[in-house]
C-alpha cells in the first residue's frame, strides 16, 4: 500500500497529496458521483448535502488539482459554464478515500460508546 501522506493521514493514493485542498476535493468527488456540475451548481450541491460552503478559490483550485490529477474531467459546454465530471480513476479513488472514513468513524463511535456513555 503506498505511504500515506502526513498532512492528510486518511487520504487515498488518489487524493494524498492535495493538503488543505483534501476536504473541498472530497466534497467536490462526492458531489461529481451522482451527475456532471458545474462551479455554482456544486457549491450548491455540497451545501445541501455536507452544510458546508466552498469559497470559490478553494473550489477553483481544488477543481484544477483534481483535473491534473485525472480525478475529474472538463465536459464540452454550450455556454460559459465549464461543467466537470467524475471519471473512473476519481470514482476509485473517493470509494478508497471513504472507506477509509468510515473506518476511522466506526472506531471513533465504537470507542465513544463504550467509555463515554456510561459515565
Amino acid at each position: 500500500m503506498p505511504r500515506q501522506q502526513e498532512d492528510d493521514p486518511g487520504a487515498a493514493p488518489g487524493l494524498a497529496g492535495l493538503g488543505r485542498y483534501a476536504g473541498a476535493a472530497t466534497l467536490i468527488l462526492a458531489s461529481l458521483a451522482d451527475s456532471t456540475k458545474h462551479g455554482y451548481a456544486l457549491t450548491k450541491d455540497i451545501e445541501s448535502f455536507a452544510g458546508v460552503r466552498v469559497a470559490p478559490g478553494t473550489l477553483y483550485e481544488a477543481l484544477a488539482r483534481l483535473q491534473a490529477r485525472g480525478l475529474i474531467e472538463a465536459v464540452e459546454s454550450q455556454d460559459r459554464r465549464r461543467p466537470y465530471r467524475l471519471t473512473a480513476v476519481g470514482a476509485a479513488a473517493l470509494r478508497a478515500h471513504l472507506d477509509a472514513q468510515r473506518r476511522v468513524a466506526d472506531v471513533g463511535l465504537r470507542r465513544l460508546a463504550s467509555g463515554w456513555g456510561t459515565a
